[in-house]
This record gives structure tokens, sequence and C-alpha cells, in this order.
């Protein structure tokens, strides 16, 4: 079966998404795109005071977004895979979380203008885990500007992106709960992952490796 051209993997802050992209990039020899969390020049003031800088922190990412999600039309996807650890669908998850009405009446209508001309992946993968498995890897990383992330915050972030997939239709999406799953360092859980994304898709489907926990 030929592999999807076009694989996105999404999920919450700090579920695993970029290091599996990179794992599927160097297995399908194909491109990445990464989101730069680290160059929104809004986005330290935003942990410290959601409400403040909520609408000049989600307008930096949506037209950031915008711009690198465009140039995928320009790639020539028959001669290289493409694998981004972000959907553009999922800006709007993150401004109906943070934005009030009027400030999400105004980015809507922005949205709205530019979500047609963005290219639909083959397969959208969506990663999931445990509160506490998240804020562990939260933790574990480091970053100067999540330093100030709260526990609420992470639990609001995780309710908004279950919400907006049970009802997300645009392209095939395959859910993992990688609470028990170690891509990184289960060989047999990644090999299980690739096997799965050379089927064909339609619809959602949940994929749980043999090798892991959960069927023990």
């Amino acid at each position: 079966m030929e592999r999807s051209k076009y694989i996105v993997v999404e999920g919450p802050i700090g579920v695993g998404k970029t290091s599996l992209v990179h794992m599927l990039a160097d297995r399908f020899d194909g491109r990445t795109i990464l989101e730069k969390y680290d160059k929104n020049p809004f986005l330290e003031d935003f942990y410290q005071d959601n409400q403040a800088h909520a609408f000049q922190t989600q307008m930096f990412f949506l037209l950031n977004r915008y711009q690198q999600q465009s140039q995928i039309a320009q790639m020539d996807l028959l001669q290289r895979s493409l694998v981004a650890d972000y959907c553009f669908a999922k800006d709007m998850i993150f401004a109906q979380l943070n934005l009030n009405e009027d400030e999400l009446a105004l980015y809507s209508q922005v949205y709205n203008l530019l979500k047609p001309n963005i290219p639909k992946p083959d397969l959208v993968i969506l990663l999931q885990a445990d509160i506490e498995v998240i804020m562990q890897r939260i933790r574990s990383r480091n970053y100067k500007y999540e330093k100030s992330i709260t526990l609420d915050y992470v639990k609001d972030l995780i309710k908004a992106y279950n919400d907006f997939f049970f009802y997300y239709s645009d392209t095939p999406l395959l859910i993992i709960n990688t609470s028990e799953i170690d891509f990184v360092n289960t060989p047999n859980d990644f090999e299980e992952l690739v096997k799965e994304i050379l089927q064909s898709h339609r619809g959602t489907q949940y994929f749980s490796p043999l090798s892991s926990k959960s069927f023990q």
C-alpha cells in the first residue's frame, strides 16, 4: 500500500509530537515542517498573563503558520513525503480557548480568509497522554517560555483538543494514547505504527501497539 505523502502529527503541548515527526521523516526519507514556538515574541508574556496577551500571541501564530503551510502547495510531494508537527486547523483550538468574544470574531474573519489556501494532509496522527505524563514531559524539557504553564491551563488545552478532534472530519485521523507507548525507546511500538501508516485510512481510527503495556 502506498503511504500517505503528507502526514501531520498533532496533540497538546508536551505530548511528543516533534520526536515522532523526526522519526517518521527519517523512515520515509521525507521533509519536515516544524512549528517555531520560540520565535513568537509574545509567548512568554502570554504564559504569564493569558488574557492580556492572548490576541497578539494568537495572531502571530496564525500568520506564521499560514506562511509555513502555504509553502506546501509549492512542494513536490510525489518525490518526497512531508511530515509536520501541526495542522493549520488546530490554530482555531487555541483561539477558541484563549480569546474573548470580540477578539475571536476578528480572528475568525482572518482565519476563514486564509484556511482555503492551505493544503489538507493525507493523514493526521493525534497523540494523547494523561495530564500527569504531559506535565512531567513539559517540566523535563525545561523550556524557559513554558516555566509558568499551569496545570489548569494544560487541562483546559487537553479538553479543547479532545473536543475539536471529536468532530474533526477534514482528513483521516489516527488517534494514539502515548501514556504507555514509547516510540523513541521501544522499536516495536514504532515499527507497528509505521505498518499502520502504510495502510489506507478513512474516518477516525485508534492505534495501540501490541507491545504496549495496555495489552499486558
